[in-house]
């Protein structure tokens, strides 16, 4: 059984970075060929820079739960490194609680969003709803809380092993 969950920990981290490499190289050659375009041709993709802006929001989630994946996340950090180890670890509990919450809420909200642009029909550009470009923020927002949420886990049981 730990076996396959490892195993399947593994597909979804490589899923994350596959999409992430992909994802980062075709905004680069978009907005190289977009540079290029305008600079020498006086032309331009007029669906360029849209697509990019969705990218980079893309881009932004796909870090931040890279980032949560690694525990590499922003932190304001200004004396736990005085505090002892019991301390930190229940400093470090209510912060992946807090976390998690505040993911959640985003989450919830997030998913209220995309569901009335949804429901309005709005579209991006051409034929392309905008909800498609924007799924990202509650999919982003809800895989964070989750590993905050199996942080947390992961703690308590340590804590109990002790």
């Amino acid at each position: 059984m730990l076996i396959t969950l490892k195993r399947i920990k593994q597909l979804i981290l490589l899923f994350e970075d596959g999409l992430t490499v992909l994802l980062l190289s075709a905004t680069i050659l978009l907005a190289a060929s977009q540079i290029l375009l305008r600079n020498f041709f006086d032309s331009g993709l007029i669906w360029a820079d849209p697509t990019l802006r969705i990218m980079v929001l893309w881009l932004a989630l796909l870090g931040a739960i890279a980032a949560t994946r690694e525990n590499r996340h922003i932190r304001i950090d200004l004396f736990s490194h005085r505090l002892s180890k019991r301390s930190q670890s229940i400093l470090s509990l209510i912060n992946n609680l807090f976390s998690a919450v505040v993911c959640a809420i985003i989450t919830w909200h997030a998913v209220r969003f995309v569901y009335a642009e949804w429901l309005d029909g709005v579209m991006l550009f051409a034929a392309l709803p905008a909800w498609l470009g924007e799924i990202i923020i509650p999919i982003g927002f809800g895989v964070m809380t989750l590993r905050f949420l199996f942080n947390l886990s992961l703690q308590l049981l340590q804590r109990e092993g002790e």
